[in-house]
C-alpha cells in the first residue's frame, strides 16, 4: 500500500521534485501568524552568523524574538552543539535551543569556568512547521548561533549559553558551563576523529554517542540521516515528518556534542520540503556550518576544513544521487566544479597529508540500497585523480568495507589489519551506517565477516543504481569486512616522518569489529 502523501496527492507527488513540492505546500497551507523561518535563510533573506558564517548581514522587517511571555528565568536552554568555522585553530560556532522566544540570547566565553568575560551576541533562526489537521499540531521551534572568531589555536574555553534572565556566570546556572579546545597551530603528534551516519533517536544512538566520547575525539563526522523527522527520505513525501524529533535529537545528542564539534552534512531523510525548495531550510535553521567557498545558504552540507595534518571534504550526495533524485542535479554541476578545486587545494597543500571525503549515499556496498551510479559517474574520477585516502558513507545501516578500489575493481586487497597506500593501491571505501537507525542486512546468503568472525573470501551478488533509477545487478569482490551490528568509525590520525591514518571500527558492545592503516609510501 503507498504511504500517503498528506496534502499532495500521491499521483502528482511521484511527478514532483522536492522545488515544486514546496511550492505546492507554500500555495496551499496558511501560516497562523509571521514568523522569519528557515526558509527565509535558505533565500539568503536571514543569514548566518558572522561574515564567515553561511552569509552575513541581518534580517529586515523580522519581528522581535521576544514574543513569549514566560520570564526568561523559567526558559533553560538545550540541545547545544558545536561546529567549527572556516578555520578551526581560530573559529568555532555555537548553536542551541530554547523551548520559547527569548530576549537577547549570548553566549559567555572565557578561559576559566569562573571567569566568562567575553559576551558574543547570539542571533535567532525560528522555525515554523504549520498544522495538517488530523495529523500533527503546528510546532515553533528556536535555535540560537553565535559566532567565536579570533580564538586562540590549541586553547581550551569555557563557555555558557544565555539570555536575559539566565546567566551562565551566575551559580544558580553555573553548572551549565561547559568546554571545547581549538585546533593546534600546527599538526600534532596524533589526533582523533570519529564518525557515522544515520543516527536517529534511540537507546543504541545515545550509547554510540557515549562510547564515541570515551575516544576523546577532536571531531565527529555525521555523514547524514540526522534523526529522521522524516522517516520516508524519498523527496516526495516529506511533508509526513515530526518537527519534534530534532528536540529530542539534540538533547540527545548534547552530552558529546556540547564539546565535540559535531560536522554533520545532509542525507535523503534530511531533505524537508516544508521550509525551503530544496528542502534545506530546516537544516539550515539548526546547524551553523563552515562557508568554504560554495554556497553554504543552499547547500549546508557542502563544506571543507582542516585539522592537524588532515583535510575534510563534506558533500551532498543528494545531488547526484540517482536512487533518489528529488534534489538531483540542483546544484547544476556547481558542487562537482568546487569539488575538483578544493580537492586540488589540500592535495597541493604542505600540511596536509591525508584527505578524507564524507558524505550520504554509498559509492560502494551491497546492503540494501546497495551502490550509487550517480556517486561514481560523478565524483570517483575527482576522487582518483586526487588520490583522496579514505571515503566515510552512510545510508546502509551496517558497517562495511572494501578492499583498495581502484578503476571500479580491486586494485589491492586491504585484509583486516592490513596496510594501503592509495597513491599505489586506490582507495578504500567504509560504509558506517550503524549510528543508531534500526539495521538493515546484507544479500541473501552473504556471511557476515569482521574481527574474530571472518568469513571465506567471497563475491557478493548486489546492485547499483542507474540514471534511470533502475537497479543493474553487479557481481562484485571488492567487499571485504561486513557487519550487521550497532557501530562506529574511530581514525588516529599521525603526523610526522612516517604519517599514517589508523582506522578503526568498533561495535557497540566496544568491541573492535575491523582495523586497517592508510599510508602514503607504504
Amino acid at each position: 500500500m503507498e504511504t500517503p502523501h498528506f496534502g499532495i496527492p500521491p499521483e502528482l507527488a511521484r511527478r514532483m521534485s522536492m522545488a515544486e513540492q514546496h511550492e505546492y505546500l507554500r500555495t496551499r497551507l496558511s501560516r497562523r501568524r509571521t514568523l522569519v523561518t528557515a526558509g527565509a535563510v535558505a533565500g539568503g533573506l536571514l543569514t548566518g552568523c558572522s561574515g564567515s558564517g553561511p552569509g552575513s548581514g541581518t534580517a529586515t522587517g523580522s519581528p522581535s524574538p521576544s514574543t513569549s511571555k514566560a520570564p526568561g528565568s523559567f526558559i533553560t536552554p538545550f540541545g547545544r552543539h558545536l561546529a567549527f568555522g572556516g578555520d578551526p585553530k581560530t573559529q568555532m560556532r555555537i548553536s542551541w535551543q530554547v523551548p520559547l522566544a527569548v530576549k537577547k540570547p549570548y553566549v559567555r566565553v572565557g578561559l576559566r569556568p569562573d571567569d566568562l568575560g567575553r559576551k558574543i551576541e547570539a542571533e535567532l533562526r525560528d522555525l515554523h512547521t504549520p498544522e495538517l489537521k488530523g495529523v500533527r499540531p503546528a510546532v515553533d521551534q528556536y535555535y540560537l548561533h553565535a559566532a567565536l572568531d579570533g580564538l586562540r589555536p590549541d586553547t581550551t574555553y569555557y563557555y555558557g549559553v544565555g539570555h536575559d534572565g539566565f546567566d551562565p556566570a551566575s551559580p544558580r546556572h553555573r553548572s551549565t558551563v561547559t568546554s571545547f579546545r581549538t585546533a593546534p597551530a600546527s599538526p600534532p603528534e596524533r589526533f582523533v576523529f570519529t564518525a557515522f551516519g544515520d543516527q536517529g533517536v534511540g537507546e543504541e544512538a545515545a550509547l554510540n554517542d557515549r562510547l564515541l566520547l570515551r575516544r576523546s575525539p577532536a571531531f565527529h563526522l555525521h555523514a547524514g540521516d540526522i534523526c529522521y523527522a522524516d522517516p520516508t527520505g524519498k523527496g516526495k513525501e516529506s511533508d509526513v515528518f515530526d518537527a519534534g524529533q530534532w528536540d529530542r535529537f539534540l538533547k540527545q545528542t548534547e552530552p558529546v556534542a556540547r564539546s565535540v564539534p559535531w560536522m554533520v552534512t545532509t542525507g535523503n531523510h534530511d531533505m524537508e520540503a516544508w521550509y525551503s525548495p530544496d528542502g534545506y531550510g530546516g537544516q539550515l535553521a539548526r546547524f551553523s556550518l563552515p562557508d568554504s567557498g560554495f554556497d553554504a545558504r543552499t547547500a549546508p552540507g557542502v563544506y571543507a576544513f582542516t585539522y592537524g595534518n588532515v583535510g575534510v571534504v563534506a558533500l551532498d550526495a543528494n545531488d547526484v544521487s540517482y536512487e533518489i533524485p528529488a534534489n538531483f542535479g540542483y546544484t547544476e554541476g556547481r558542487q562537482t566544479k568546487w569539488l575538483d578545486r578544493k580537492l586540488g587545494e589540500l592535495r597541493s597543500s604542505k600540511d596536509v597529508d591525508f584527505v578524507v571525503v564524507f558524505f550520504h549515499h554509498c559509492a560502494y556496498s551491497t546492503s540494501t540500497h546497495a551502490s550509487d551510479g550517480g556517486v561514481r559517474a560523478e565524483w570517483l574520477p575527482l576522487f582518483a585523480e586526487h588520490e583522496v585516502d579514505l571515503v566515510i558513507n552512510g545510508h546502509n545501516h551496517v558497517y562495511e568495507r572494501t578492499d583498495a578500489v581502484k578503476n571500479g575493481e580491486v586494485g589491492r586487497p586491504v585484509p583486516i589489519g592490513g596496510t594501503t597506500d592509495p597513491r599505489r593501491d586506490g582507495i578504500v571505501y567504509v560504509t558506517a551506517g550503524g549510528g543508531g537507525k534500526e539495521l538493515y542486512g546484507f544479500p541473501d546468503g552473504v556471511k557476515e565477516s569482521y574481527e574474530g568472525n571472518t568469513a571465506d573470501r567471497e563475491s557478493v551478488a548486489t546492485f547499483r543504481w542507474t540514471r534511470s533509477q533502475d537497479p543493474k545487478a553487479e557481481s562484485v569482490q571488492w567487499s571485504r569486512v561486513r557487519y550487521r551490528g550497532f557501530s562506529f568509525l574511530s581514525v588516529e590520525a599521525e603526523s610526522g616522518a612516517a604519517p599514517r591514518l589508523k582506522v578503526s571500527a568498533l561495535a557497540s558492545s566496544g568491541e573492535r569489529i575491523d582495523h586497517f592503516e592508510v599510508r602514503r609510501g607504504a
